[in-house]
């Protein structure tokens, strides 16, 4: 939607909306303003949301970090980073700004604006320059309610394996579109007692043998061998390369 031909009073209007949506009253709701104008709405870059986009990034991740760290100090760094990299993640972000219906209040150019459907990376882009306006207005504590409110679900869904956890599927979906291969699982080791084993297992494709993961049940390992493959055919490192 391009708002900038919109008369004050129903900018007003639709800002006051937005706001109702976050849950959240701005102080200055320039900053609002700015958090919702694409670069293809704005006079010119620096008066889009590109830069608050860069600071909501960093803070979604040092909350969610700091969360972790203190929700489950049972967990290694390999799983920490795990479940941060799917709560922070490009998904999550576009899943939550349509949850608020941030679409509705983008301030865009008419290009975009005719478009049939929002890309996912303009809707992620605009729930992390949400999130930046609400730490420069509200500062810390105004971010932390925002985040608790919003994000904490995720994490939670994140740490049970609900979302973004079924990387066995990605891979044979890989496997198949790619290579007409089905990925199978090698058993490279398990250590413990009988009643508290881990196992650390091999994503392989045809020949090719992926760097192996361990974890406490087969179930567990071949989902993170999984990822590991999935990472290592992306070019990035294991996650789970010394867990």
């Amino acid at each position: 939607m391009n708002f900038t031909q919109v008369a004050p009073t129903e900018m007003g209007d639709r800002l006051a909306a937005c706001e109702a949506r976050l849950g959240y009253q701005f102080q200055d709701r320039s900053k609002l303003s700015a958090a919702l104008t694409h670069a293809s709405g704005a006079d010119h870059r620096l008066a889009s949301n590109e830069r608050l986009e860069f600071l909501g990034d960093a803070i979604l991740g040092t909350y969610v970090c700091e969360f972790l760290f203190h929700r489950y100090p049972e967990f290694l760094e390999g799983e920490l980073t795990r479940i941060k990299s799917i709560v922070v993640s490009r998904s999550t972000c576009a899943r939550l700004s349509k949850l608020l219906q941030l679409e509705t209040f983008l301030i865009l150019g008419k290009g975009m604006a005719s478009s049939p459907s929002i890309p996912k990376s303009l809707l992620a882009d605009v729930f992390e320059a949400v999130l930046a306006a609400i730490y420069l207005d509200g500062g810390p504590t105004a971010v932390d309610q925002f985040l608790r409110q919003h994000i904490e679900d995720e994490i939670e869904m994140a740490t049970s394996g609900e979302v973004g956890g079924n990387f066995k599927s990605a891979l044979q979906q890989y496997g198949q579109r790619e290579l007409g291969v089905t990925p199978s699982y090698q058993l490279m080791d398990e250590r413990g007692p009988d009643h508290n084993k881990s196992f650390h297992v091999a994503a392989m494709l045809g020949a090719t043998q992926f760097t192996p993961a361990w974890g406490v049940n087969k179930k567990e390992a071949e989902q993170r061998a999984a990822q590991n493959a999935l990472a290592e055919i992306e070019g990035e490192a294991p996650p789970f390369a010394d867990v």
